[in-house]
Formats: C-alpha cells, sequence, structure tokens
C-alpha cells in the first residue's frame, strides 16, 4: 500500500513540476512548451488523481495532492534562490536564453526528424 502512494505521490509530482516549468520560461517559448509539454502534463496529473481517488480515501488523495503541491513551489523557491546566490543574475538569464533555445531546437528537430 505504502508503494502505491508513493507511485501516486510520484506521478502529481512529476507532472506538475513540468507544469511549474512553464512559468519559468518566456511567452513564445512558454507556447512550445504548452503545446508540447504540459498538455501530457495535465492529463497524466489528471490520471494521477484518478488513481490517487480509485485507490485511497479523497482525504488522502487531496493530501498528497496539497503536500506534493507545496513541495514544487518550495524546490522552485529553493532552487531559485540557491542558483542567484550562485551563479549571479546575469548568468542566470544567460542560462535561461539558452535553455530557452535549445528547447526550442529539440521540439523542431523531434518535430521534422
Amino acid at each position: 500500500m505504502i508503494i502505491k502512494y508513493l507511485s501516486f505521490v510520484l506521478g502529481v509530482f512529476w507532472s506538475y513540476s513540468l507544469i511549474r516549468t512553464q512559468s519559468i520560461f518566456s511567452n513564445k517559448t512558454a507556447l512550445l512548451f504548452k503545446f508540447f509539454v504540459t498538455k501530457v502534463s495535465w492529463i497524466t496529473l489528471a490520471l494521477a488523481l484518478y488513481y490517487g481517488y480509485n485507490n485511497f480515501s479523497l482525504k488522502a488523495t487531496l493530501l498528497g495532492f496539497l503536500i506534493t503541491i507545496l513541495s514544487v513551489h518550495l524546490a522552485f523557491y529553493v532552487l531559485g534562490e540557491f542558483l542567484k546566490k550562485k551563479l549571479g543574475e546575469n548568468n542566470i538569464r544567460r542560462l535561461k536564453i539558452f535553455l530557452e533555445y535549445s528547447l526550442v531546437f529539440l521540439i523542431i528537430y523531434f518535430l521534422f526528424f
């Protein structure tokens, strides 16, 4: 039973962290990310919640969902502060631009090749 619940929490964590990642990118890149990654992540999140509801009580499902959402937001905040302190604003901006162009290139590559 614990393994089932941990798989439920991991599924929610995975799908919500990908949904949350969309807010990091610029609008144009987020649009591509939304079409190719976030749509699947929303479906995965809905299926994970359905799985949790079918296998556990409503209270356990909601508790796991809320704890996972809070942990994703906390992880993004802590990681953001750590990177700001370690790399600085300018290096983070350059890294963000590099990652955005890399994401666009990978999406185009996988669509056409």
